[in-house]
């Protein structure tokens, strides 16, 4: 009987082990490539990787919850041997919980057309919280689970007569490691609520240097619309380009009557309009009353007679490497606008400056950053991120 009861209780251990280790895998693998999409500096680097990253990011995100399924039958005797043992017991409960609601979370931010804007942003908000909860919950957890840990005796190092403790390493790893990793992340996603914005724009010098800056109409200069809600997180596919007299113009051509290329002192001269408008972002955040200042693009595209034969604005981004495309109705539609100021101020090049396109009624990955090129064309073109997956139709729901 004993050899019996030795058995289950191996069994058990070993299936409570192996759980724990699918567990950690699989929130590792969320942690690593969440934040490869949360930071700007990878963003850059990996360019359209990131379309992969996100649907690796998806998928292990409805793996990970197999683990606590699984658990399920094991958690009433899991629970007795914890009797007393309150943080552990406060473990078992937890880590479901932020699974639970990390998936919830995802799941909405994933259908991000189906709930639209508003319950977008508020599931964001959770999953990116939880993130900040959870990760150091976690570390701390499997830290303090390693054999290490828990036979210290026989895992000591011996330097100089003193002995590193289990205590005085924990710190080191979790302390150091904490605050290189997660601390500038987690002040810059607070920066994203909008506390800190001042402070974020004035550490992002604008690179551009294009004489003469635009000077605001009255409408921008106190902002119309109050002035933007929250702080732009930062998105592209290549390294920021920067721009100048020199390396900078503005075009239109394809079929066209009239084609046209303005330099940048052209470009300012034109006459501008003022209009306040939200800002939607596939990745679930918004900045809502915004105030734009531009050029409505149906009135850039009648300086050039469109021939009769056109069907298709393509849009082209002075990356070099990002295009997107309108139908011509779509163009027609009298909210789009070719923008150089933002909230009285140019448009700094980190945030898609000295011009980019604004389309308010859909999501941002068509508002078009660094435009310099407008050609009218007569066949469907499907821009960057519609060729890698990306509905090519953007509507914002509602």
């Amino acid at each position: 009987m004993s050899n019996g009861r030795d058995k289950e209780e191996a069994s058990f251990n070993n299936n409570l082990a192996s759980l724990h280790f699918w567990n950690a895998l699989f929130v590792a693998l969320l942690a690593l490539s969440g934040l490869l999409l949360f930071s700007d500096f990878w963003r850059s680097i990996l360019g359209e990787a990131r379309a992969w990253i996100r649907w690796l990011h998806i998928i292990v995100g409805f793996a990970a919850i197999v683990p606590p399924l699984l658990y399920l039958r094991l958690v009433s005797r899991h629970w007795k041997l914890l009797e007393g043992k309150f943080w552990q017991r406060f473990n078992v409960l937890v880590v479901p919980l932020l699974l639970m609601g990390w998936l919830v979370s995802g799941v909405l931010l994933w259908q991000f057309h189906a709930v639209g804007p508003s319950l977008s942003n508020v599931a964001l908000w959770v999953h990116d919280l939880l993130v900040w909860i959870a990760l150091p919950l976690f570390t701390y957890h499997s830290v303090t689970r390693l054999r290490w840990h828990k036979e210290p005796e026989r895992y000591r190092s011996k330097m100089d007569g003193a002995f590193y403790t289990r205590k005085a390493f924990i710190r080191a790893v979790i302390g150091g490691g904490l605050t290189i990793l997660v601390g500038p992340s987690l002040i810059k996603w607070i920066g994203n609520l909008g506390v800190g914005q001042e402070l974020q724009a004035i550490n992002k010098e604008d690179a551009n240097k294009l004489l003469p800056a635009p000077q605001p109409l009255a409408k921008s200069a106190p902002p119309i619309g109050g002035g933007a809600s929250a702080a732009f997180r930062i998105y592209t596919v290549t390294k920021l380009p920067s721009f100048n007299n020199d390396n900078w113009s503005f075009t239109i051509d394809g079929l066209v009557e009239e084609p046209v290329r303005w330099n940048w002192e052209q470009f300012v001269a034109l006459t501008r309009s003022v209009q306040v408008s939200d800002f939607h972002c596939v990745t679930g955040w918004s900045v809502y009353n915004n105030t734009w200042e531009g050029i409505p693009l149906k009135d850039l595209l009648e300086k050039t007679r469109v021939k009769a034969q056109a069907r298709v604005v393509k849009l082209y981004s002075g990356d070099g490497v990002y295009t997107d495309s309108l139908t011509l109705k779509q163009a027609d539609i009298d909210d789009i606008m070719v923008v150089v100021m933002h909230d009285g101020k140019p448009i700094p090049n980190h945030l898609g400056g000295p011009v980019r396109l604004i389309i308010p009624q859909m999501y941002a990955y068509k508002s078009v950053k660094w435009l310099n090129r407008i050609e009218l064309i007569d066949e469907e073109y499907i821009g960057y991120w519609g060729q890698r997956g990306y509905e090519n139709d953007a509507w914002v729901k509602g």
